[in-house]
């Protein structure tokens, strides 16, 4: 079963200093057809303007995932943790008994641009962590890179859930394929470019829920990155 997600339905929010498209329902926008799929309960496409941000607020029992796009992000938490990234650099929060912190545009100048991901952990009170990692293009480049797991496997950032998340840069005329075990599911979220899953065309901001399928397969892409989520049914 395949239900497309199109980029320009998401709910859509302006702040002069943030504009932000939810693929889930976050915040003011609330969508009953669009609450999260398992898990993976936000995807928000954030644009921020030079020198704004984030004032500092708190979290608990949830993994926050930051996948930078474009610009310098600026992150400091109540951990002590102090860290600017920027493209390739996936940054992982493991919120537990809770986490206050702040994300600024670290750059006085330009935008910074990235995708906020929170998924429900699997275990609730855990004492709250930090890591970030770095994925090159070149890493991800005509393959998919596993980015974050269960496990940490495969120098991957370590997410408190049962889930996966892979990265891809598909080459033009290539076909990259994943399969699903019987109990799993795939999100598949295009960032930019165009590309086919499983036979459904897919542009920038478009999603792609896949359930009772045994195989995701990317195909026709151009100038396309993406996310591919395989969680729990």
């Amino acid at each position: 079963m395949l239900q497309i997600r199109k980029g320009t339905e998401r709910g859509i929010a302006d702040h002069g200093w943030l504009n932000s498209h939810h693929t889930f329902s976050f915040g003011h926008y609330h969508d009953p057809l669009h609450t999260g799929f398992g898990p993976l309960l936000v995807i928000n496409e954030d644009r921020v303007h030079a020198a704004k941000g984030f004032g500092t607020h708190g979290h608990s029992d949830m993994e926050i995932i930051s996948y930078v796009l474009d610009g310098a992000l600026e992150h400091k938490d109540s951990m002590g943790t102090g860290s600017v990234l920027h493209y390739g650099d996936v940054q992982r929060m493991s919120a537990g008994t809770g986490v206050r912190h702040s994300e600024f545009n670290h750059s006085q100048t330009e935008p910074v641009h990235f995708l906020q991901i929170w998924i429900q952990p699997n275990v609730k009170g855990i004492a709250p962590s930090y890591e970030e990692k770095h994925f090159t293009a070149a890493q991800k480049q005509g393959q998919l890179r596993l980015i974050a797991s269960s496990d940490g496997r495969e120098n991957s950032v370590l997410i408190h859930q049962d889930a996966a998340i892979y990265a891809a840069i598909p080459d033009s005329g290539q076909t990259l394929q994943h399969a699903l075990a019987a109990d799993r599911t795939a999100y598949v979220h295009l960032i930019r470019g165009q590309l086919t899953v499983n036979g459904v065309a897919l542009e920038g901001g478009d999603a792609l829920k896949v359930t009772a399928e045994n195989l995701v397969t990317l195909a026709d892409a151009k100038d396309a990155e993406v996310l591919l989520f395989d969680l729990p049914f």
